[in-house]
């Protein structure tokens, strides 16, 4: 399978160091970014190639990395689409807007291409989707992050926002990815707190799910990527599993 990826920030640097050590069981093969020194920068390290529109890489792969941003995932996947290609989104919290999610899905449909939305910086979702299939009365996420994550400077625990998960998205669109995960994973807008915390040095996802299956909670503990602190590891990580996943025969996890 050849694979291109669109944005080439912190998550495509580290699936690229993977793809260097051989790990991914996919080809990289081509970069786009708005910003051509950096996908020159990773193309240069497997000898991929960079291209000046986002169209001239579709003839060439399988499916597509969306890495950029909410708007990318709004302004661009569909030409993705349209090319029949599968696309793996990362900026998850491009997907919340259901009429946005509703043409993306219909694009698919029509084009015989699949989106995939890899479970990123949060644990948790598969719980979330087996208790969908009942009632869920309530789930709730409180994102804990240093200040310079969030862009602020303070030296005493703030509450930034505190509400639905649609809003949360709208105000901290390279934050809080994992609010729209769990509301499209629940089928659900959930409830969402995000607090700066100068005491903790890690991107903090706390989640309660109560519902007629009975009840958990889950805390992801983050370490943050060095290159860009508003992202974390494990969300690459997510996505490197789910192309490793594309060619494995047996499927763990719901």
């Amino acid at each position: 399978m050849r694979v291109g990826i669109l944005g080439c920030g912190a998550i495509a640097n580290i699936i690229t160091n993977f793809a260097m050590e051989g790990k991914l069981g996919v080809e990289i093969k081509f970069f786009y970014d708005r910003d051509m020194e950096r996908a020159e920068n990773l193309a240069s390290q497997i000898d991929g190639r960079v291209v000046l529109e986002l169209e001239d890489m579709l003839e060439h792969v399988d499916l597509v990395i969306e890495a950029a941003s909410p708007r990318a995932v709004e302004e661009m996947v569909p030409l993705i689409l349209k090319g029949g290609k599968d696309v793996i989104v990362m900026s998850v919290g491009g997907l919340i807007n259901p009429q946005v999610r509703e043409k993306l899905q219909k694009l698919a449909k029509d084009n015989d291409c699949r989106i995939y939305a890899p479970s990123g910086a949060i644990v948790g979702l598969d719980g979330i989707k087996a208790a969908s299939i009942s009632k869920i009365q309530n789930i709730t996420l409180v994102t804990r992050k240093p200040p310079r994550s969030l862009g602020i400077n303070t030296e005493e625990e703030t509450i930034l926002y505190e509400g639905k998960a649609s809003e949360a998205v709208a105000k901290f669109p390279l934050n809080i990815n994992v609010a729209a995960s769990v509301s499209i994973a629940a089928g659900q807008e959930i409830d969402v707190k995000i607090i700066a915390d100068p005491q903790v040095d890690r991107n903090m996802h706390e989640l309660k799910v109560v519902g007629d299956f009975g009840e958990f909670r889950t805390t992801t503990s983050n370490l943050r990527c060095s290159m860009n602190p508003k992202t974390s590891v494990l969300a690459a990580y997510s996505a490197i599993k789910l192309l490793n996943s594309l060619n494995e025969n047996i499927l763990v996890g719901t």
